[in-house]
């Protein structure tokens, strides 16, 4: 496989990773993360029979996903205090540096970003940041100070921050 200019993949902390080759500059664009845009139930079929595929798979918009296989985008690793942040352009799905990167440095980002509230899954988080959440869930799960701070950075999908107005009127309703 062939990776983008300035990235490899290796083993890191947890597994395999990417890993930067150069420096990034905060705001710069790392990569896009391709792969093949599949529906929702596919993801689940996945569940079944290839977790790690369905674990790998991005939330592309309300009812579909990206399944990187193949590309740089499945060995993309999650921390609570990520260095870079997934921005949805268009059509594409962007990984953008949130702090300055350094050769040797791994690159990750925050899972909960592209997991709305209507979202189930959820992980045991073994980052090793200082201020490691623990378990890995959805957007809804997050302190709002973090929320509004991912929301500045533009790395929260307007399809996933509408899950939680979604949540809000669900429970007011109650």
């Amino acid at each position: 496989m062939a990776y983008p200019k300035g990235l490899t993949v290796k083993p890191v902390r947890n597994g395999v990773g990417i890993v930067a080759l150069k420096s990034f500059r905060q705001g710069s664009l790392i990569c896009e993360i391709k792969g093949k845009i599949i529906a929702a139930k596919t993801v689940w079929r996945y569940w079944d029979t290839a977790p790690r595929l369905a674990e790998n798979c991005f939330r592309y918009d309300a009812g579909r996903y990206l399944n990187p296989e193949g590309e740089i985008g499945q060995f993309a690793n999650h921390s609570c205090s990520p260095n870079a942040g997934i921005v949805k352009k268009g059509h594409r799905l962007l990984l953008n540096a949130l702090s300055p990167i350094a050769p040797g440095d791994e690159i990750t980002h925050d899972y909960s970003t592209l997991l709305g509230t209507d979202d189930v899954w959820k992980m045991r988080c073994n980052c090793g940041a200082a201020g490691c959440r623990r378990r890995v869930r959805n957007i809804g799960s997050l302190p709002a100070l973090l929320i509004a701070e991912y929301r500045r950075l533009g790395i929260i999908p307007s399809f996933i921050y509408a899950t939680l107005a979604l949540r809000a009127k669900d429970n007011g309703d109650r």
